[in-house]
């Protein structure tokens, strides 16, 4: 077997199909579609197994493919995806060599790694991969290890904030409150609550407080969750009063848990690094697919199941954001799902988990389980899932599970099941042999794993996983809060004055609430600014943009106004945010300039306000001539350009579709007449010796004749002897059109060897022109002037905290 044999588009080299009778694999490779992850897969096989070097072997080939890949890894087997050594020099696999094996092994570590250099080349030959495709599968996504609530690896900002829903998605209130459930059980969940989500008095108002920030699109700090417990501003829960359904003393109880977990020291770190969110994780800079291991095995149970389900909900908003996707566009991978998904529990994982497994095929997202726990899945669940991978299980209750969740997925499917064959055949599996029965294919396959791209060196530690290649190349620093920048001094501000001056009811004077407690003690100090709101209208006919959005825009006000404060103003496309009539109690105030006391200066900072945001506010766009793609307003250049990429790899699967649809027929008509020139082979040959033998007979039978008595010149022997020639004659013919027929059979095999040459150029023609990043240039849409429409323009007064110092640290985010 070549590489040419298996490096083919879009489909997947696992290994070759294995014959159990005979205990031996076969020569061809097995293959395996990529769009049929799209319907999901499950990996199911005890300890052992190879379980671990099969899922790592899928992963490796989703990169190769460019597809990014999120892999969620409890038990810390996945980080091995980052050893890569296409040289295969002993040096190279020495630092992950465990001494203690080494020494049972009676040889040092030295020479232990020259030992697994050798054995990890032979291996790849035997499976016909090398060093080469070693450094392709290293070059193809950018690998990275996060680690949660650690800086082992790269750190997740998972406390930082529970980021509101794109405008899309907090249309559909069933899914915004879906998502705002799962990430309050899993925050209860750290603080010891079990909480349910239509009982829990802990559970309702604070899905209630989210759901209501993220409908006016903010963002919700840990923070500012904790300070809304105890001042919710709401009156009512349902029907009863807010004091009635949870009294002011208790919410504070509850608000001093969360506040705890806070504080809690060596909880910082949950705040540092890049946000958990699925386009970070799915994509790197320039949109280059990511392959995101998200190691949680450091953590406690209650903290792996809040990770686990704020990153699933990631997930589902990322996948609602996505047009439909027949192609394999992303992958989410979890390694021992056990726990997560369990048969009757409802912890808090399970419903995004199921939500995926339902609705994620028709957004191209794959869903791909592990574990060697079969009985503690919920297998309707898993019914959905239309490929399952079967390896060694341990008891029979095992496999009565793993039989009833395939007969569910056949059903699911439409397809028949054969429950004694399927027992029997689950019997005969070893190691590194799996039943892969995929409800796209005809039929159940046996199949042995090839060997893996990756060095596995078992379980990484949090050290090794600090060590790992390029982990201390690219450190991620902490993210700062969302603030306005002018709002942020370093140095000591100006003084505040005791009490605010009176302004004219032009002003619309009101208060940004502050959306995080101050650190440390610190005076509450409020400073002046101009909030105007704009409805702003983009439209380009020749791109096919037509967008609205409201814009804000936020200009500190010094000493002097101006009559354009707005050029150092920032401003962002939001909802307006929340806005009180009344201040914190306590707060000083820094003084106001004059224009703010004048009626006449807010109409003429309004027009101004127009005029900047049509000289300064274009709409920010991306676009790709081929294919022929703008991207959408909010859509990063990473992020558009992972599209253009999935959208290219789509087109791309469908014309191979059709290529292979246009072939089809005339292969199959090839190996019809092959099979029949074969088996008129075959007839030949049995004719041949048949008359061969006959003629054999005849001959022998004239010259006993000839021997016992009879004349050779009798009538008799002469007649004996014409039917013999006669029949070496017709034996000779026979042999003659033996000739033609494997003639004519060797013939048709190089017409179909053609037809599969021409196949593989047309194939690789298609992989050619999709070859290279796509070329995407900026787009700035101007807005048009007479749809903008300033709604208003008011004073508001930002909250700091001010230090004994005199420095300033905003309390606020827009």
């Amino acid at each position: 077997m070549q590489a040419s044999d298996y490096e083919k588009l879009g489909v997947f080299y696992l290994g070759r199909a294995y014959d159990l009778a005979k205990d031996h694999a076969a020569d061809a490779p097995l293959l395996y579609d990529a769009k049929d992850l799209t319907t999901h897969a499950v990996i199911v096989g005890m300890t052992g197994s190879g379980k671990t070097g099969l899922a790592i072997s899928l992963l490796e080939e989703a990169a190769l493919d460019g597809i990014p890949v999120v892999a969620i890894d409890p038990k810390g087997d996945l980080p091995n995806l980052l050893l890569t050594f296409p040289e295969l020099r002993p040096a190279d696999f020495r630092p992950w060599i465990d001494a203690g094996s080494a020494a049972r092994a009676g040889r040092t570590p030295d020479e232990e790694a020259a030992a697994v250099a050798t054995r990890w080349r032979e291996g790849l030959a035997a499976w016909s991969e090398d060093g080469a495709r070693i450094a392709r599968f290293a070059s193809a996504s950018e690998r990275i290890v996060w680690t949660p609530g650690s800086r082992a690896g790269r750190p997740l900002s998972v406390l930082r904030s529970f980021a509101a829903p794109a405008a899309a998605q907090r249309d559909d209130e069933e899914a915004l409150r879906e998502r705002a459930q799962g990430a309050v059980s899993g925050l209860l969940g750290l603080v010891g609550v079990d909480a349910d989500p239509l009982r829990s008095r802990e559970h309702i108002l604070l899905t209630t407080l989210l759901c209501a920030a993220w409908r006016e699109g903010r963002d919700l700090e840990l923070g500012a969750l904790i300070q809304a417990i105890q001042k919710p501003g709401i009156e009512r829960v349902g029907v009863l009063d807010l004091e009635s359904f949870f009294p002011a003393r208790e919410r504070a109880a509850l608000a001093a848990s969360l506040n705890n977990l806070l504080a809690a020291p060596g909880f910082a770190v949950w705040s540092e690094g890049e946000p958990l969110d699925a386009p970070t994780l799915l994509f790197g800079a320039g949109g280059k697919p990511r392959l995101s291991i998200v190691s949680i095995a450091h953590l406690s149970d209650a903290e792996r199941m809040f990770v686990v389900t704020l990153l699933l909900e990631q997930m589902i908003a990322w996948m609602r954001t996505q047009p439909g996707a027949s192609s394999l566009r992303a992958l989410l991978y979890m390694d021992e799902v056990f726990g997560y998904f369990p048969p009757t529990a409802n912890p808090p994982a399970k419903q995004p988990m199921l939500t995926l497994l339902k609705q994620a095929r028709a957004y191209g997202l794959g869903v791909a389980l592990a574990t060697q726990n079969p009985v503690d899945l919920d297998y309707k669940g898993l019914s959905n899932a239309g490929t399952w991978f079967l390896g060694r299980l341990q008891t029979e209750r095992d496999k009565a599970r793993v039989l009833e969740g395939l007969e569910g997925a056949s059903a699911q499917a439409g397809a028949g099941f054969d429950r004694a064959r399927m027992e029997a055949t689950l019997a005969g599996l070893k190691n590194r042999v799996f039943l892969m029965n995929n409800t796209h294919d005809d039929a159940p396959v046996v199949f042995q794993t090839r060997q893996t791209l990756s060095y596995l060196a078992g379980p990484l530690t949090r050290e090794q996983i600090r060590s790992l290649p390029g982990m201390q190349a690219a450190p991620v620093p902490a993210t700062p809060a969302r603030v306005a920048p002018a709002a942020a001094p370093t140095a000591a501000a100006p003084a505040a004055a005791s009490a605010r001056l009176a302004l004219p009811p032009e002003a619309g004077e009101a208060f940004l609430a502050p959306t995080r407690a101050a650190a440390g003690a610190g005076r509450l100090v409020y400073r002046p600014a101009l909030l105007g709101v704009a409805h702003v209208h983009y439209v380009d006919a020749k791109s096919g943009v037509d967008h609205w959005t409201r814009t804000l825009a936020l200009a500190p006000l010094g000493e002097a106004g101006g009559d354009s404060p707005w050029e150092g103003a920032v401003l962002r496309d939001a909802p307006a945010p929340a806005l009180a009539s009344q201040p914190e109690p306590g707060a000083s105030f820094a003084s106001p300039p004059a224009e703010a006391a004048r009626a006449q200066s807010y109409a003429r900072w309004k027009s101004a306000l127009a005029a900047h945001l049509y000289r300064s506010h274009a709409l920010a766009l991306f676009t790709c001539a081929a294919p022929k793609l703008v991207s959408r307003p909010g859509e990063g250049e990473a992020e558009f350009l992972a599209r253009v990429r999935a959208g290219g790899r789509e087109t791309r699967d469908v014309a191979l579709a059709k290529l292979r649809e246009r072939y089809a027929p005339k292969l199959a008509r090839l190996k019809e007449r092959i099979e029949a020139a074969e088996q008129r082979t075959e007839r030949e040959r049995e004719q041949y010796q048949e008359k061969k033998f006959q003629s054999a007979i005849s001959i022998g039978a004239t010259l006993v004749g000839a021997l016992f008595g009879r004349k050779l010149g009798s009538a008799t022997n002469i007649g004996r002897a014409t039917t013999a020639a006669r029949g070496v004659s017709r034996a000779a013919r026979e042999h003659g059109d033996i000739a033609q027929a494997e003639e004519r059979t060797e013939d048709l095999r190089a017409e179909l060897g053609e037809l599969e040459a021409a196949l593989a150029r047309d194939t690789a023609s298609l992989d050619g022109a999709g070859a290279g990043d796509p070329a995407v240039a900026p787009l700035e849409i101007a807005p048009r002037k007479s749809d903008l429409d300033v709604e208003r323009v008011c004073l508001v007064w930002l909250p700091f905290a001010q230090g004994a110092d005199g420095k300033e640290e905003p309390l606020y985010a827009l």
